[in-house]
């Protein structure tokens, strides 16, 4: 329904509208975020830290890094450590029966709906292709053939992943799994490919995933993925974290696993849909709260200085800390095993903070997955 929805939506934008739809505010200076306060009232309790550690890779809860972030020594090239292969490829938009491919002109956002802040109309969006790039990593233990466990990227590739993996599989700390890292369309939020492939609440990116790009992925480079959920895991930041967490909770057959930075969890779906009017603020306002839990394992962060209302929109739904906040706090109400990471003295997707946590992250992420071989 969401996807025929969007067609339609997309094909009247070609037609044609009126002269005061057409009327688009420019895109807004983002404000520099305040610093938040972890112990702020109504945030979720954590535990505090000692600075530079990480939370254990087997508990769960609510945790506080920082202020100082080291990188993490499995990020760099390790002596001794077998090195995957990392493998490259197009896809175009014309190739797609999924995503044909849109893109909003350049300088416009949106205009706010004077009857629902919540509500964005967008009329400089239009039909227009893309080639986006995919990375596929293959450890060097990986047996050619034999059925592997895997985790699909957003925004990639993602070399830093790729360098995290080959460590952390040469020590046993995770299975041997391929990681697919798969870039997006292009733009990013309300009326961008990146925009309705990421913040749109269907399994529609998950079903992309699946029917166009894994199948090239197993026939190009002779791997065979599996299709037990358990041993499927997704990842991002940003609108790519939020994706990742959509495709797991629209499509729980297929994944069982999420990582995500700053997740976007605020109301950034275009086009607008009744069933989701609050987009992924959705998530922690009613869909968790009031559906039965899913075997789904999620790690999550942000940053102290993470985004607040970077937009023309003013409806209390764009705020990234308070909305992850709220996932920690519904995912804990409804016995999620989660682990969620406030980092202080950092901002939106920080580098420095992935870097010091990604490798920890990950064997969170995989604990109760065999490490000494493939499940099929």
């Amino acid at each position: 329904m969401l996807r025929l929805f969007s067609i339609v939506f997309l094909v009247g934008l070609t037609v044609g509208v009126g002269p005061a739809l057409a009327q688009t505010l420019p895109v807004a200076a983002r404000p520099t975020p305040p610093t938040r306060d972890p112990n702020t009232l109504g945030y979720v309790t954590a535990r505090e830290l000692p600075d530079g550690a990480n939370a254990s890779a087997n508990v769960d809860g609510n945790f506080i890094i920082g202020p100082t972030h080291d990188r993490a020594p499995e990020t760099s090239e390790q002596a001794g450590a077998p090195q995957g292969t990392v493998y490259e490829f197009t896809m175009n938009s014309t190739d797609s029966k999924i995503y044909p491919g849109i893109a909003r002109e350049a300088n416009t956002f949106g205009t706010v709906d004077p009857t629902d802040p919540g509500k964005l109309a967008v009329t400089t969006s239009h039909p227009a292709p893309y080639v986006r790039r995919v990375a596929v990593y293959v450890p060097k233990q990986y047996v050619p053939g034999t059925v592997a466990p895997f985790i699909v990227g957003a925004d990639g590739p993602d070399r830093g992943l790729f360098t995290v993996l080959d460590n952390l599989i040469a020590e046993h700390r995770v299975p041997v799994m391929i990681a697919i890292s798969i870039g997006n369309g292009g733009g990013d939020a309300q009326g961008s490919e990146r925009g309705l492939e990421y913040d749109t609440m269907s399994g529609l990116y998950a079903e992309f995933v699946e029917k166009e790009v894994l199948p090239l992925v197993e026939k190009q480079y002779n791997v065979k993925l599996t299709r037990d959920p358990e041993g499927r895991a997704t990842m991002g930041g940003s609108s790519g974290g939020s994706c990742a967490f959509i495709m797991a909770w629209y499509h729980p057959e297929l994944y069982h696993r999420v990582l995500t930075y700053s997740g976007t969890y605020v109301n950034q779906q275009w086009p607008y849909h009744p069933q989701t009017p609050h987009g992924a603020w959705e998530f922690h306002e009613h869909l968790i709260p009031g559906t039965p839990a899913k075997p789904l394992r999620i790690w999550m962060e942000v940053g102290d200085r993470d985004l607040l209302n970077p937009n023309v929109m003013r409806d209390q739904m764009h705020d990234w800390v308070v909305a992850n906040e709220n996932m920690a706090r519904v995912l804990a109400a409804k016995g999620y095993h989660y682990q969620f990471v406030f980092a202080r003295n950092a901002g939106h997707t920080d580098r420095a903070v992935k870097q010091q946590t990604l490798s920890e992250a990950l064997e969170y992420v995989w604990q109760s997955y065999p490490v000494a071989g493939t499940k099929k």
